[in-house]
Formats: structure tokens, C-alpha cells, sequence
């Protein structure tokens, strides 16, 4: 008991990836069917490209929503997790730039600032892309199955 409370269960690793990577690969691959393919949303993706003044608005709703949407199917079975992963960690990193920071509040002090920023869902996000990337996609995926047959 107390190994486990201060080391976790390296048993358990398997079952925490593969929970992690399929809730965010659902999340993405939904968010990004609902940009691709319900008229209010693309129409706000675009509004939002616009306004952060991101260059070819029309051409990166669709992009960007390709992205969510291919990268969180890909990500929910484990397949090119890695990959994944990375356009969607990239993907993530482009919000917070373009969007999220100008968005926070003015005047906030550092440390508050911290927090608020730190409390940002694409924070979370980015942190478990970089998660998944460094530990892999667990054995419970497409990318595992191939390797094992592959690298034999």
C-alpha cells in the first residue's frame, strides 16, 4: 500500500494511457467532425481565424478542422499515435497563441496570471500530447499490434 502511494502501479500504466488517449482522440475527432460538418460551427472557426487575424481564414477552418478531426480518429484506435499526437499538440500551441492569451484577463498579477493560464483546457491538452508522445500509445493500439508485427 504504501508502494503504491508514493510510486503509483506501473501495472495500471496501460489502462491510464489507453484511457487518456482515446477520451482526448473522441474529444478531437468530435470537435473536429462538428467544425468540419455542421454549418454554425465552421462559420464560427472562421469568425475566430479572422478576428486572431490568422492569414487564409477560409482555407485554415478547414485545415485546422481536418486536423482535430483525423488526428482524434487516428489517436482514439492508436494509429500513427505519435503523429497524431504532434499535429494536434501543434494544433493546440496555435490556439493558445492566437486566441486563448488574448483572451486572458489584463492586469492580473504573475502568479495569477499563472493560475488562470495554467487552468486553460488547452494547457491540459498540450500537456497530455507531450504525455502520449514521450510515453507511447500503450499496448492497446493499432501503433503497438503493428510494431509487434513489423519489427519481428
Amino acid at each position: 500500500m504504501v508502494q503504491f502511494a508514493l510510486l503509483g502501479s506501473s501495472d495500471s500504466e496501460q489502462y491510464a494511457i489507453l484511457l487518456t488517449r482515446v477520451s482526448l482522440g473522441l474529444f478531437f475527432a468530435i470537435s473536429g467532425a462538428n467544425k468540419l460538418f455542421v454549418a454554425g460551427s465552421t462559420k464560427r472557426v472562421y469568425e475566430t481565424l479572422v478576428k486572431a487575424k490568422v492569414p487564409f481564414p477560409r482555407l485554415m477552418t478547414y485545415f485546422v478542422s481536418g486536423v482535430e478531426f483525423v488526428g482524434g480518429s487516428l489517436l482514439t484506435v492508436g494509429f500513427l499515435s505519435s503523429l497524431s499526437g504532434m499535429a494536434l499538440l501543434v494544433d493546440m500551441l496555435v490556439a493558445i497563441l492566437t486566441t486563448t492569451l488574448s483572451a486572458m484577463p489584463k492586469g492580473l498579477s504573475p502568479l495569477n496570471w499563472l493560475d488562470d493560464f495554467l487552468y486553460l483546457p488547452e494547457v491540459l491538452y498540450v500537456l497530455f500530447f507531450i504525455w502520449l508522445i514521450c510515453s507511447g500509445p500503450g499496448k492497446f493500439s493499432v501503433d503497438y499490434w503493428f510494431a509487434g508485427k513489423v519489427l519481428r
